[in-house]
């Protein structure tokens, strides 16, 4: 069985119809199901086995044997999440016990790590998995600072020779978008946003520049297919000796202004876009510019190509967004 924490999230959901769609299984969810947008995200599936979080870790020794690799993308994702004591508990302390577990019991492990970790991007956005590489990171926000305390520990552990997964890997996700968003509201990815803006004849709004550097809506991204992060993930599980941290994005950054005609296009409509201010909130945490270099997988192996901004708006729109069921 294949264990997917978070798995009727955004990233965890694709993930498992990805998994399905290539007939490996059997499938796990480790999740918290009692929002009804999250049971809609998995509702299209076959057969799952639903685990509920506290009861993690006797499931998997009670079913070790039946384990073939767990994907742990369960997280608390808000990035203006202030509660440190949560964030560590979830980001932390559990990512560590999986860690062990996986360790211990030989199996794969692929965890969600984030390019927040990055923080300003003032140095760089090199998926260097060094202790020293990644101690030069400064995160902006606490969420960002909970993944980077985590690859920080891997690295550590990695190190000092401490016993780790015959297989693992981390991710930094760049801007990862695509359908099955619903349940994460205004924390979700631009594309639903604008959609339902278009669709409603609103004009969407985006942040105005407070950086000379940017004109508004010149601020960019690296804007990820959920697909492109699937395949990468089930790839990973099958490659014999990788054990790295990898930044996961398409390797070029676009404009919001670009993402957001991109939607309109798909949808048919001409683009009707205006600007407010960034809340003060999180002016400061405000990043500018990512783009995540993409050597170190495609050098581990990985050369399919990433979807065009272009091309996966148009398939989240087409094929998801504008249907009556917008569920995958």
């Amino acid at each position: 069985m294949y264990v997917v924490t978070g798995g009727a999230g955004f990233i965890g959901s694709n993930l498992l119809a990805a998994l399905e769609t290539r007939g490996i299984g059997p499938l796990v969810v480790i999740d918290r199901c009692d929002d009804p947008y999250k049971r809609h995200n998995i509702r299209n599936r076959g057969e799952l086995k639903l685990v509920e979080p506290e009861q993690t870790f006797p499931f998997l020794y009670h079913h070790a044997s039946n384990v073939k690799a767990i994907f742990h993308l369960g997280a608390l994702s808000s990035t203006i999440e202030h509660n440190i004591i949560r964030l560590n508990e979830t980001n932390v302390y559990l990512s560590q016990k999986l860690w062990k577990w996986c360790a211990e019991q030989a199996k794969p492990f692929i965890y969600a790590s984030s390019a927040a970790t990055y923080g300003d991007g003032a140095k760089g956005f090199d998926d260097d998995s060094s202790v020293e590489a990644l101690l030069r990171l400064t995160p902006l926000n606490p969420y960002g600072q909970s993944k980077h305390t985590f690859d920080i520990w891997v690295a550590n552990e990695i190190a000092r020779g401490s016993s780790a997964p015959p297989i693992w890997s981390g991710l930094k996700f760049f801007n990862v978008y695509g359908p099955n968003e619903f349940h994460k509201g205004a924390q979700s990815s631009l594309v639903p946003q604008i959609y339902r803006q278009a669709a409603d004849g609103e004009p969407c709004m985006l942040f105005r520049s407070h950086n000379p550097n940017y004109m508004d809506g010149n601020q960019k991204r690296d804007f990820v297919f959920v697909d492109d992060c699937c395949d990468v993930m089930i790839w990973l599980i099958e490659q014999k000796g990788i054990g790295c941290l990898f930044n996961l994005g398409t390797g070029t950054a676009r404009t919001f202004y670009e993402l957001a005609t991109s939607v309109y296009k798909a949808s048919d409509r001409e683009p009707n876009i205006t600007y407010c201010d960034t809340p003060k909130y999180i002016r400061d945490q405000y990043q500018y510019f990512t783009e995540a270099r993409m050597d170190r997988l495609r050098a581990a192996g990985y050369l399919k190509p990433f979807t065009s901004l272009e091309d996966g708006v148009a398939k989240t729109v087409q094929n998801y967004l504008s249907k009556e069921d917008p569920y995958r």
